[in-house]
């Protein structure tokens, strides 16, 4: 069992959970997940880690509250356990100097970005980072993103906070005015869909970071498996990043969708 030894509410959904977890805080590298399991019944999470304190042992992690498992934990208070904490598991992100990176992320994908462009402004490169959330309440982890970045561009769906628009449109942005090596994006399917098909236009290489249905993490169930260049992937072993403009976006937004009602009437029976 694992102790929470920090909790932050980003907001009425959102949670920031700081765990013991010594030995994950020590292995891990940008772009690593670990599962975490909340109960002896409880369903698997997989969740990308955010950020590692190898000095106090630590890993964070960002919850949304989407269905009765991420709302259990999110629930936790500090002194509290998750039941289990397995990781690092997934493939980290390969990063080198390749000279300007534009990272992108939308929503709660904004978290596993975080190490990622620390790792590639670490390397040396120009770090441009473009975040978007619905509203300014949704924003998360802005002025950690502001000491890692170059330049960071700040999007929001209703203009409440940073620019009134969409990522892709700060994406683009910042591709007419300068040359981009290569783009990295993490946030919902269809967000990422529309990143890859802007950067496919101008030629840009591109990972996408995939959040896919999951029960395992070990590539045993096959639940994450994706199409990538015709081919099935399992996103846990094999990814969780790939090579953006192979991904059959369509296909895992299908899969994603598949246990919705299943979700549903299981959260409608956990607050009734």
């Amino acid at each position: 069992m694992n102790k929470i030894v920090e909790k932050e509410n980003f907001s009425e959904k959102v949670v920031k959970i700081v765990v013991e977890a010594p030995l994950i805080a020590k292995a891990r590298k940008p772009g690593n997940f670990v599962i975490v399991r909340v109960g002896e019944k409880g369903e698997r999470i997989p969740l990308t880690i955010a950020g590692a304190d190898v000095s106090r042992g630590t890993i964070t992690i960002i919850v949304q509250k989407m269905g009765v498992s991420s709302t259990k934990l999110c629930n936790l208070e500090v002194g509290d356990y998750v039941t289990d904490l397995v990781g690092p598991l997934g493939k980290p992100t390969e990063i080198h100097n390749v000279g300007t990176v534009l990272c992108c992320g939308g929503g709660v994908g904004v978290a596993p970005l975080l190490p990622i462009v620390e790792g590639y402004k670490k390397a040396g490169n120009r770090v441009v980072t473009v975040i978007a959330a619905r509203s300014k309440d949704l924003l998360i982890l802005e002025e950690e993103m502001r000491k890692h970045s170059d330049e960071l561009i700040v999007m929001t769906d209703d203009g409440s906070y940073g620019r009134k628009g969409l990522v892709t449109e700060g994406m683009e942005e910042v591709i007419k005015r300068e040359k981009v090596d290569e783009c990295i994006t993490i946030g919902p399917a269809v967000m990422m869909k529309f990143c890859s098909l802007l950067t496919k236009k101008y030629e840009i290489p591109t990972m996408a970071s995939l959040n896919s249905i999951m029960v395992d993490g070990t590539g045993m169930c096959g639940a994450c498996r994706v199409t990538v260049d015709g081919k099935t992937k399992f996103t846990c072993v094999d990814g969780p990043e790939f090579d953006a403009h192979k991904i059959d976006f369509d296909e895992m937004m299908s899969r994603l969708g598949g246990y919705k009602e299943e979700e549903n009437d299981k959260m409608d029976h956990f607050q009734n």
